[in-house]
């Protein structure tokens, strides 16, 4: 176009008033077709000292962010269009199983390709399905997990933070695999602390430390009320979640917390304990339950704590099975037809846990499942065939000092193992027990049974001595 030459485009207005002259005000643009009187001395000034071609310069520089200036055969580097993110789900940075940016689909969620955030070295090309991400299964994945997130199993961090006592949760700063920024990029929406305690002097004092790690996690949800909140029940976990905040649950503790007093046990349910761990204890060993075994466990059902049989023999396990009206479950125990592990259930005992309508919370460890993502979806699949949709959990057993599989490193890389999920052909509604209906279900059963306990039966005032010699 030469200097004055007026342009012309449907749809623009050809005349109408000049606005008054602002000196201050930036160059503007006008439309196709749109005359431009100047009447200022100005600029009256300014086109006699430059040619006219200058202020068509001028005037296509301050409308560079736009593209009427820009003639139709010109190049021009627009920015690429953004993937699809479904509502509710929230930016993942590279590297935390977020979605993609250019709706291509891998073979499953384990082969994910960040996309390259360097200078370009050569000249672009068009992106292969090799070297991008699957954005179409982890949108999805993170959209369903929008709806229905992870009630996770077991989580070590209470015993990491005593060593961090000043460690802030809301930071992210890293030095733990657990916290706010994490579980909600991961959609976490409610966690069991473990209030477990290592081998060590912590171990020969179990009721004191274990008293101390529980005043410990009550510190850090009250210094963290933005991200975190203490719960005790099926109703308080869902309005932790209604409200935006992590639903804290306390437990498992090992069995040697409770002294072997059914009054400490009661102590501890009062001060939020929900999971107990039957093992490691005289009561609780390889050879069963002994009588005063039997009757923590009957105590655990009248008071609402949920019993947690990962790690326990299988004479305990069956017969805490038979024994228990309200449902057990196991907190960390793959298929052990798939994997063999102290922790890992066998079919049959998968079987009679289904049968219970108990649950089995696969563990995302890499010796308890595998080094891979695929890995733990077949111990997912092998436990909902066997025991059923309905008994199948997850625990990502973080912060416990277990290697984890690859692309499982932390607690937001939910969204990779629910989208290799959605690629084998999960229905919606196993995905959505597996995630938070069923921990909600076990709550629930439990809270309902200790209800009706209560009305029948007063608390037990017996003692390991008596009941065990």
């Amino acid at each position: 176009m030469t200097p004055g030459a007026a342009r012309t485009s449907p749809g623009w207005r050809t005349a109408g008033p000049v606005p008054p002259f602002n000196p201050n005000a930036p160059p503007t643009r006008k439309a196709d077709g749109l005359r431009a009187t100047v009447t200022s001395t100005a600029i009256t000034q300014r086109l006699r000292r430059s040619a006219m071609a200058d202020l068509q310069d001028e005037l296509h520089a301050a409308g560079e962010a736009g593209e009427l200036d820009t003639p139709p055969d010109t190049p021009h580097d627009r920015p690429g269009k953004r993937g699809h993110r479904p509502p509710g789900t929230e930016p993942i940075a590279p590297g935390d199983g977020g979605p993609g940016s250019d709706g291509s689909r891998a073979p499953d969620a384990s082969h994910v390709t960040e996309p390259s955030t360097g200078p370009s070295t050569g000249p672009s090309t068009e992106p292969s399905s090799e070297s991008s991400e699957p954005s179409d299964e982890l949108a999805e994945a993170h959209a369903f997990l929008a709806a229905h997130p992870v009630a996770d199993g077991y989580s070590g961090l209470p015993w990491v933070l005593r060593q961090l006592p000043r460690y802030d949760l809301e930071l992210g700063e890293g030095g733990v695999d657990t916290d706010v920024p994490r579980m909600r990029k991961g959609h976490i929406g409610a966690l069991f602390w473990s209030l477990h305690l290592p081998e060590g002097p912590a171990g020969e004092r179990p009721v004191d430390a274990t008293l101390e790690q529980l005043d410990l996690v009550r510190t850090v949800v009250d210094a963290h009320p933005e991200g975190l909140r203490l719960v005790n029940s099926a109703g308080e976990t869902t309005d932790a979640r209604n409200r935006g905040r992590v639903a804290v649950l306390l437990g498992p503790a090992g069995a040697p917390a409770i002294g072997g007093s059914l009054g400490i046990l009661r102590s501890l349910q009062t001060l939020g304990l929900k999971a107990l761990t039957l093992a490691g204890a005289s009561w609780a060993g390889e050879s069963g339950l002994s009588r005063f075994g039997e009757e923590v466990v009957r105590e655990m059902n009248r008071i609402g704590v949920l019993a947690d049989l990962s790690g326990a023999g299988e004479a305990t396990v069956r017969r805490a099975l038979a024994l228990s009206r309200a449902p057990v479950v196991c907190t960390r125990s793959a298929a052990g037809a798939l994997r063999a592990h102290p922790a890992n259930l066998s079919d049959d005992l998968l079987a009679a846990l289904g049968e219970a309508r108990g649950l089995c919370m696969v563990p995302l460890t890499a010796e308890q499942t595998g080094p891979s993502v695929r890995d733990v979806a077949d111990h997912l699949d092998h436990v909902r065939a066997i025991a059923g949709p309905e008994c199948v959990g997850l625990s990502g057993t973080y912060d416990s000092g277990a290697a984890h599989p690859e692309d499982l490193n932390d607690a937001s890389c939910y969204p990779r193992l629910i989208a290799e999920l959605m690629h084998r052909g999960w229905p919606e509604a196993d995905l959505a027990l597996l995630t938070w209906g069923n921990v909600q279900r076990v709550l629930r059963t439990a809270d309902f049974t200790a209800r009706a306990a209560k009305d029948r039966r007063e608390a037990s005032t017996a003692s390991i001595a008596d009941l065990d010699g």
